[in-house]
């Protein structure tokens, strides 16, 4: 049986570093004691989070009153 070897490149990706926020933020709303992320830019949890709507095909989808 003949053995193979493989052979390859170095992983040549991104060495920048994520962006980081501030550790010790919490939400905004208020009441809400969650800590986000330092990886999270937004000001609001997922739970407070404003609904974004998508555009879709060149049509603005009207947020239901």
């Amino acid at each position: 049986m003949q053995e193979t070897a493989l052979k390859g490149r170095k992983f040549t990706g991104s060495t920048r570093a994520p962006k980081t926020y501030s550790t010790s933020r919490s939400c905004s709303h208020k009441g809400c004691d969650t800590r986000l992320s330092q990886y999270n830019k937004r000001e609001f949890c997922y739970s407070h989070a404003p609904t974004k709507y998508p555009r879709l095909r060149g049509r603005i989808v009207k947020a239901e009153a």
